[in-house]
């Protein structure tokens, strides 16, 4: 199955861009300059940016330090994680529920900091396990969120990404988590990242921006990808992360992007030359 890009014109319509950051403007916190030079250019013909990760192991202020340094000059109104999307729904949706985190020791703070009722390994049920990628992880840790989930917590997940790309391949991301998750209690999560509506919604109310007036730019297919193409946005998928192009010509429904660039270099000449 071959592929075509759609018209580049309709791109220039579009009041916002989306972009993934680990293998699309990044790569192991190694800037892309194209990158750069697309988004200055963007800003430049008075179109807003949204810099959307799904990899929660991290803060969003902690991106904006991040994406400064690297040169994207971003701002908190900018940034947004599946971290954030999760916490909301906590906040607005199980406040005062006891909630145990397989995660990094700083999205727990963070959690913590908002209001969140975060508890320890030691208790003897929660109301809700959350995964996400965990750099801190331990046996223990995990171990104690299949108990609480096999006991009759609520199992959340921040995002589905199996892997996160990095300058020398890939490193265990989410999803990875989750699968061991559920293998144990053969429970399926909640996800709140990126594809999921409510992700979507997070954007609209952060930048107050239509969807039809949207777009989104990644480098996988299930989650950046499928992110727009289920809620009727423009998507482009770059192959400086996970996918490639046999990825894109085999992929099929929301899964298919309606433009594909071998990265934000060619995409950035094919608009502004």
């Amino acid at each position: 199955m071959s592929f075509k890009n759609a018209d580049i014109a309709l791109l220039h319509d579009k009041k916002l861009f989306i972009f993934d950051m680990d293998g699309t403007i990044h790569l192991s916190g190694k800037p892309f300059d194209y990158a750069i030079r697309f988004i200055k250019n963007l800003r430049a013909h008075g179109k807003k940016v949204l810099f959307f990760t799904n990899n929660a192991s991290r803060t969003s202020d902690t991106y904006v330090k991040m994406l400064c340094d690297m040169g994207f000059e971003a701002t908190p109104d900018e940034v947004v994680t599946a971290g954030d999307v999760t916490v909301d729904y906590l906040i607005n949706f199980r406040a005062g529920k006891k909630v145990f985190f397989v995660t990094t020791d700083e999205l727990v703070r963070e959690c913590r900091a908002r209001g969140v009722n975060v508890i320890g390994e030691n208790e003897e049920s929660a109301d809700v396990v959350v995964v996400s990628m965990d750099t801190d992880v331990t046996f223990s840790k995990i171990s104690n969120g299949c108990r609480y989930i096999a006991n009759g917590a609520e199992f959340f997940a921040t995002h589905p990404d199996a892997k996160c790309p990095v300058e020398n391949g890939f490193i265990p991301d989410a999803g990875a988590f989750v699968s061991f998750v559920t293998t144990v209690t053969d429970k399926e999560p909640t996800y709140f990242g990126k594809p999921g509506a409510k992700a979507v919604d997070k954007v609209r109310r952060m930048t107050g921006i239509e969807i039809e007036d949207m777009c989104v730019c990644g480098d996988r297919l299930y989650t950046d990808i499928a992110l727009g193409k289920k809620a009727g946005m423009l998507a482009i998928a770059v192959f400086t992360g996970e996918a490639q192009m046999p990825d894109v010509e085999a992929a099929e429904g929301d899964n298919r992007p309606d433009y594909a660039f071998p990265s934000i270099d060619e995409l950035d000449r094919a608009m502004f030359g």
